[in-house]
């Protein structure tokens, strides 16, 4: 049986397509989006980069897109970092450029499907996928399918309002920089090596993470809370302050009953494209 598909994720700053068959990405072209550029350019590059790796045994291409998506009719709006991507009809685009199916949905769909099937997920029912980086995403399972809402607008957590502005404010990599002035990534190298001013920075962060989370268990309860994006890899050191955050939720039974981990699976939003089709 053929199981290999083309499996997109784009993002303002790279476009990541791959050959996947099964659990396995087995090559990957990675180029620079040209974010800035006309609709156009962007769909060029990215035919391009999908025909690199294009062969007759390719069954279908799924693609992740940072926006919402009419996922019946495969267009995507307002594309987060690609301003001219205001309705991109990508689904008809590119089943007339390849003759192949096309399914297409949110970016973080896309990595809570990957997860959920091939990573930490792996055996729950319900799970929430959370991605954390220059933004927030989330992508919700429930009874052992993903749940998108109308244009994939469900789970959008990080637009809850927080404080004095929203979630994605304060858990996303603009806590560190607006708020702290400096890189999450800058921050992370100092609390390594003992910075307290650093250390201190990243436990404020972890304390809020933990109010997202809570935001997460009042809403969905579910049995597993993944975590992807760039700040994934930062776990241990916000890990603590997030978890006694945490102690303070009112449901004791649901906080341990839900495993909260970051992700370990390359590419989950990769593959978590492929399992769309």
């Amino acid at each position: 049986m053929k199981t290999k598909k083309i499996a997109i994720d784009l993002g303002g700053t790279n476009m990541r397509v791959g050959l996947t068959d099964g659990a396995t990405v087995v090559n990957t072209v990675i180029e620079p989006c040209p974010a800035k550029e006309a609709e156009d350019v962007v769909l060029s590059q990215l035919k391009r980069q999908i025909a690199q790796l294009m062969t007759p045994e390719v069954t279908g291409i799924g693609v992740g897109v940072p926006s919402v998506v009419d996922c019946q009719q495969g267009i995507v709006y307002n594309v987060a970092n690609i301003p001219a991507w205001k309705e991109v009809h990508l689904k008809e685009i590119l089943e007339k450029e390849f003759g192949v199916p096309v399914a297409v949905n949110n970016d973080a769909n896309c990595f809570a499907l990957g997860a959920w099937r091939y990573g930490e997920g792996q055996g729950t029912n319900d799970m929430v996928g959370l991605t954390i980086g220059t933004g927030i995403g989330s992508g919700i399972i429930i009874g052992g399918k993903l749940y998108n809402g109308v244009n994939t607008g469900a789970g959008e957590i990080g637009s809850l309002p927080f404080r004095d502005a929203d979630y994605e404010f304060y858990c996303s990599s603009r806590f560190f920089s607006q708020l702290h002035g400096d890189t999450g990534a800058n921050f992370g190298k100092r609390a390594q090596a003992g910075d307290p001013q650093a250390i201190a920075v990243w436990e404020e962060f972890g304390a809020n993470i933990g109010e997202l989370i809570k935001a997460v268990l009042f809403t969905y309860a579910p049995e597993a809370i993944i975590i992807g994006g760039g700040i994934a890899n930062a776990f241990s050191l916000y890990e603590k302050a997030m978890r006694q955050l945490l102690s303070t939720f009112p449901y004791p039974e649901n906080v341990a009953a839900t495993r909260i981990e970051p992700s370990t699976l390359a590419n989950a939003a990769m593959l978590g494209a492929s399992l769309l089709l």
